[in-house]
């Protein structure tokens, strides 16, 4: 597909506090930010206050045409463990408010955002592509983004929406993350532990990294695409891989503590839409990716102590 030219001062980021959104507007710093808090220090884009969703009218003298939308909870363990009502309150009813309000301004695209664990967790058709079956109902924090998704089918008869399922992401971040490589990395990086053992190393994933994720959104928000994308290297690596190459920049000692682990063993996405619609492919290695994020945690480390 024929992807048009990528002026970016007109697309609006929501959610540029948390883990990918500042990944992404530090690589595009020419993307305005949206939101409640300010991205972290090292994020020098546009920023502009919105409390709450309830209050987005606020942009009505904001000239855009195209959003990546992050607001929301990806930590299914704590959204797991409390009520159906917070995980909506998170994933559904925010989304809900600003597609309304995008389709009354006619903006052109629309980025959300999804993950791997809305195929399931057991036997899996390998590598896994956009056709495969969904369960959404296993948990709260699926079906909160199995309704998300369904809201998003609503609107694409409106305007061209494009969510992205994303495979297990890594890069530099400061906060305390619940997923894999990060909470690796934190452990590591911020509360200094040099010898420590995890559940399993025989887990396989599709480790991406947030520079690889930020391109591949940029390609996909000026494609004439609209639906559904898978978007992770279409390779698989194991957990011990991981932490061997963490260990290795590190030095650091993990363990494995050889338990039991449930669902599926590996995964790994088919990549080949988003390959046909855009002129995207992941570049970053994974022992190159983990090099380059531990490198660039202890920069903002350093960089945060004399703020």
């Amino acid at each position: 597909m024929k992807i048009q030219k990528k002026n970016l001062a007109k697309t609006l980021l929501f959610g540029g506090s948390g883990f990918l959104g500042p990944n992404i507007l530090k690589r595009y710093p020419e993307l305005v930010c949206v939101g409640r808090s300010k991205p972290p220090f090292y994020v020098k884009n546009k920023f502009i206050k919105l409390d709450k969703l309830d209050d987005i009218n606020k942009l009505n003298n904001i000239n855009f045409d195209r959003v990546i939308f992050l607001i929301g909870n990806s930590d299914h363990h704590k959204l797991n463990s409390s009520s159906l009502d917070l995980a909506l309150s998170h994933n559904f009813y925010p989304l809900k408010k600003a597609l309304s309000y995008f389709e009354k301004r006619k903006v052109k695209k629309v980025i959300t955002f999804s993950g791997a664990l809305i195929y399931g967790t057991k036997n899996l058709k390998l590598p896994v592509d956009e056709k495969h079956p969904i369960d959404g109902f296993q948990n709260n924090y699926l079906f909160s983004k199995f309704l998300a998704e369904r809201l998003c089918d609503f609107y694409r008869k409106k305007m061209s929406i494009i969510n992205i399922r994303l495979s297990n992401i890594y890069g530099p971040t400061l906060l305390k993350r619940p997923d894999l490589v990060q909470s690796i990395l934190s452990k590591v990086l911020i509360a200094k532990k040099k010898n420590f053992s995890i559940w399993n190393f025989s887990p396989r994933r599709d480790f991406i990294h947030t520079d690889d994720v930020a391109d591949a959104i940029i390609d996909l928000l000026f494609s004439n695409y609209s639906g559904n994308i898978n978007l992770g290297t279409g390779k698989s690596n194991s957990v011990g891989t991981v932490c061997k190459i963490i260990s290795k920049y590190t030095k650091t000692n993990i363990k494995s503590l050889n338990k039991k682990v449930g669902g599926q063993r590996e995964f790994r996405f088919n990549i080949s839409l988003i390959k046909k619609i855009t002129n995207w492919k992941p570049k970053i290695q994974l022992e190159n990716g983990l090099k380059k994020t531990i490198d660039q945690i202890e920069i903002y480390k350093n960089e945060s102590k004399k703020k």
